[in-house]
């Protein structure tokens, strides 16, 4: 049964919903499916037991910044209970320009907030059910654990990647320390989990002599000290990492916190009343019959050569396709640029595909065109929001992973959920591939032979389950629930 805020005494003022503080980092992959959390627990209770307050981490680049604001416009004129505080812009480790990965950085760097945030939070009027930390934010942890308050920790990846966190303190113990995991025979071994190849490890995690390594395990330690862990997936897409998880598999029979898989957090608005030129263009394709290249918000720029590659693989495989083809970054910047199409694709290549292809040089409605009838296949970084997506939508996958954890869940869609045809790339030129490699896979994954039916009709499972788990008595509403109502106990417990 679930349980309601705590009641006041006849004739004493009502008293103030307990809130949620939830953490937000810059980025938009992490910033929206946390804020999302907090409209679906919102949601839950109608709005009458809980509140939400977001502190949003700045970047230290400014990175986003524009785009993070317009949500946050958006979010304050829909009316919801969330409170959005902007936190002070605070210097970066003085050697920041030498951390080898941004998990290192993430923690280090909001470390310096610790601070604000447990100001932040004694000073609200209302009382405080939990504090809700991103996935490499745990030296926040510090704060609550100081005020005595509630600390969860939300992954926006996978419940393989929480298995690998929480198993990466042990297995770092069990390997002698002159040995790295690329040298292990059979691959690395983590409860739950195919036999994996050490290369598919997350970047940072695969290399013990730097600094970014020990960040992993601390991450992974500092998990165990909170008192939940919610993850953004749904228990029919990983059974068997989450029984070795809550099982105390992963952490050598300790038991871990309570698990909250609460996914898809996928958010869908409607429809857009002008479509767009990619939406409108794929209304006149064939059901099913073309494949999307697309390779997130942050990302999709490529060499010439690999360009190049692209087009000819595309053109050699004789598929409908939709490629998203980004142009490199400004100097001193990071992020795509619109792609000057006569520069980059190879002479005439347009004009020959164009019955039967469209390159779209600037950004594109992914989820719009994930969710449109005529897509039949999805060429993706592997970025878990990405990945959700196709889920939610039953597309089947050709994983082109480029760095962080994106390795890892390609591994994971072809070898463990069996969604994706795999892809053979180069990791030491950059995750080149072959032209002749791409017009083999995307032949693999648009054809009729056996391998695209199995990935076609995994897909569609997991896009029923997907939705089924989201419906009313779903097992992600289920977990919603019980995290609702740990929220709440929480305030019980304090007030006593």
């Amino acid at each position: 049964m679930a349980m309601s805020a705590p009641s006041t005494q006849p004739g004493e003022p009502p008293a103030a919903k307990p809130t949620v503080v939830l953490v937000a980092l810059w980025g938009v992959s992490h910033f929206a499916p946390m804020v999302e959390v907090g409209k679906r627990l919102l949601a839950l209770s109608g709005g009458h037991s809980l509140a939400v307050d977001v502190l949003v981490v700045p970047s230290p680049t400014g990175k986003w910044e524009a785009e993070i604001f317009e949500r946050i416009r958006r979010e304050e004129a829909s009316g919801l209970d969330i409170r959005f505080h902007h936190l002070p812009t605070v210097e970066p480790p003085t050697d920041y320009m030498h951390i080898a990965g941004i998990e290192e950085f993430v923690s280090r760097y909001v470390q310096l907030y610790v601070p604000h945030l447990k100001a932040i939070v004694s000073g609200l009027a209302c009382p405080v059910a939990a504090v809700v930390v991103d996935i490499f934010c745990t030296t926040l942890l510090d704060a609550p654990q100081e005020l005595g308050v509630p600390a969860y920790v939300f992954l926006i990846s996978s419940a393989a990647m929480a298995a690998v966190l929480l198993r990466s303190p042990s297995l770092d113990e069990e390997v002698p320390a002159e040995l790295e995991f690329v040298e292990l025979e059979g691959g690395v071994d983590v409860p739950g989990l195919p036999p994996m190849p050490a290369s598919n490890l997350p970047t940072g995690l695969d290399n013990r002599k730097i600094m970014t390594y020990k960040w992993f395990l601390y991450n992974g330690r500092r998990y165990m000290e909170t008192h939940g862990i919610i993850i953004n997936t749904i228990a029919e897409l990983e059974p068997s990492v989450l029984a070795a998880i809550t099982e105390g598999r992963c952490t050598r029979g300790i038991p871990t916190p309570p698990v909250y898989t609460i996914g898809p957090v996928v958010a869908i608005a409607p429809p857009a009343e002008d479509k767009h030129e990619c939406v409108r263009w794929l209304d006149s394709q064939p059901t099913a019959s073309v494949l999307f290249l697309c390779f997130g918000g942050g990302g999709g720029y490529f060499s010439v050569a690999q360009v190049h590659g692209i087009a000819q693989g595309l053109e050699r495989s004789g598929h409908r396709f939709l490629w998203v083809l980004r142009g490199q970054p400004e100097p001193g910047t990071k992020l795509p640029t619109d792609a000057n199409l006569a520069e980059l694709v190879p002479d005439g290549f347009v004009e020959r595909t164009k019955d039967r292809g469209l390159v779209w040089p600037a950004r594109a409605p992914q989820k719009e065109v994930l969710a449109h009838a005529a897509v039949g296949g999805f060429v993706t970084h592997c970025g878990w929001s990405s990945i959700t997506e196709s889920l939610w939508f039953g597309v089947p996958t050709l994983p082109w992973p480029h760095a962080a954890e994106q390795h890892f869940n390609a591994f994971m869609l072809v070898a463990e959920m069996g969604v994706a045809v795999g892809m053979k790339l180069d990791k030491e030129r950059s995750n080149f591939v072959e032209a002749a490699e791409l017009e083999r896979a995307v032949k693999a994954l648009m054809g009729d032979g056996e391998a695209a039916r199995k990935a076609r009709e995994r897909a569609m499972e997991m896009k029923a389950a997907c939705r089924k788990a989201v419906e009313e008595g779903g097992s992600s509403v289920v977990s919603l629930q019980r995290l609702h109502d740990a929220l709440i106990q929480g305030v019980v417990e304090q007030r006593k």
